[in-house]
């Protein structure tokens, strides 16, 4: 399918950003191709017609993210529900999920502006917080959960089963639940595996367990989480993609799954997933011209 509509975000604190999106707006409008900007990029430009991100995801064929990972983190919880590809356009220093550098986007774009791109979806979690029969919040995620004891002294207790079933009550600092696109994220800080991020599987991850054999699990796609909290202490924290934080006490309940929306990824043209695993954590390289995608002419099924 050739691209007509495209959507731009962008993380409007990065360096002359804002030459970086007029730039490739009058390059995709000499092109033929109609450019909407989200709502915060649209007002630091000064321009008219910004749009909000059900509109901008509603009108776009493809959304084009300016950013770090944290961007494309943010975008992809908006926009999931609405299934539009989104290219990531690494703006900062480290970033597995912004695929294209600055100084190749007029490149890839063409192919992809061609039709000649592949998508791959990525799994998301669905995170519901209750006290009691009480909703705290319920939202999405496409990198991890993470329950942290924050500043108390004491580690956390947390009661975790599976599908009805117990599991077993992690004493530990916390628990990573995250995604295979999160298992380069913090689960991988913390010593979880790396985990190929097409596939749909849950990783749960101690944090500094008590027990030295309370070990990183990796669960299949249709495992339904259920984490309680126990604490003698104020309580502990969850946070969605490392964005959003919440307070839990004792008693409360963390539930998680796969969620029913998933992300669609636009590959890079130019670099495969495993260039790009050892590009970030420095292993090293193959001789230069190889590991090029050698896919990349094949247009999206």
């Amino acid at each position: 399918m050739k691209i007509r509509t495209i959507g731009i975000v962008a993380n409007i604190e990065k360096a002359n950003i804002t030459r970086h999106i007029s730039t490739l707006k009058k390059w995709l409008e000499r092109k033929g191709v109609k450019v909407f900007l989200a709502r915060e990029l649209a007002g630091k430009m000064g321009l008219t017609g910004a749009l909000n991100w059900d509109d901008l995801a509603r009108k776009s064929q493809l959304l084009v993210v300016f950013g770090g990972d944290g961007t494309m983190l943010r975008t992809a919880r908006h926009v999931a529900r609405y299934k539009v590809p989104i290219v990531g356009v690494n703006m900062g220093s480290f970033g597995y999920l912004t695929e294209i550098n600055l100084n190749e986007l007029h490149d890839a774009l063409d192919l992809i502006l061609r039709g000649k791109y592949l998508v791959e979806k990525r799994m998301m979690l669905s995170v519901s917080i209750k006290n009691g029969a009480s909703l705290i919040k319920a939202g999405e995620v496409l990198n991890d959960v993470v329950i942290n004891r924050g500043n108390l002294s004491r580690i956390t207790e947390l009661e975790t089963s599976v599908n009805g079933e117990y599991l077993t009550t992690y004493k530990a600092d916390g628990l990573i639940i995250s995604t295979p696109t999160g298992s380069t994220a913090y689960s991988l800080s913390a010593g979880g595996p790396i985990v190929f991020p097409g596939k749909e599987l849950i990783i749960i991850n101690p944090i500094c367990p008590h027990t030295l054999t309370n070990r990183p699990i990796i669960f299949p796609h249709d495992a339904d989480l259920n984490i309680t909290l126990w604490s003698k202490e104020k309580g502990a924290t969850v946070t969605l993609d490392g964005q959003e934080t919440y307070q839990i006490k004792s008693g409360d309940a963390v539930m998680i799954k796969k969620s029913r929306y998933a992300v669609k990824l636009v590959l890079s043209p130019h670099r495969g997933y495993w260039e790009i695993l050892r590009s970030k954590l420095g292993w090293s390289g193959l001789p230069s011209g190889t590991g090029k995608r050698k896919n990349a002419e094949r247009p999206e099924h």
